[in-house]
């Protein structure tokens, strides 16, 4: 299995590096740059959800779901 894989991808390497450089280097930002932007997300996803979960926000009351009255600005009208 590892040895069909590795002449495959011999062959790959082989037919990329016979192409001239205008077609190796629309084919590499063809798959690369979407496999990077996507490891990128990946990356970010992780580190979010690993800061969330070791750091969480704590929750704070809202001005309005307290029991003291409602504070009214001077200068505008209600």
């Amino acid at each position: 299995m590892v040895d069909a894989f590795e002449q495959w991808w011999d062959g790959v390497e082989l037919w990329l590096a016979q192409l001239a450089f205008p077609f190796q280097f629309a084919l590499l930002m063809c798959v690369l740059l979407p496999s990077c932007l996507g490891l990128a997300r990946l990356i970010d996803r992780v580190v979010d959800n690993a800061s969330t979960r070791f750091n969480p926000v704590p929750k704070v009351d809202r001005p309005g779901d307290a029991d003291e009255p409602r504070k009214v600005d001077a200068g505008k009208p209600s």
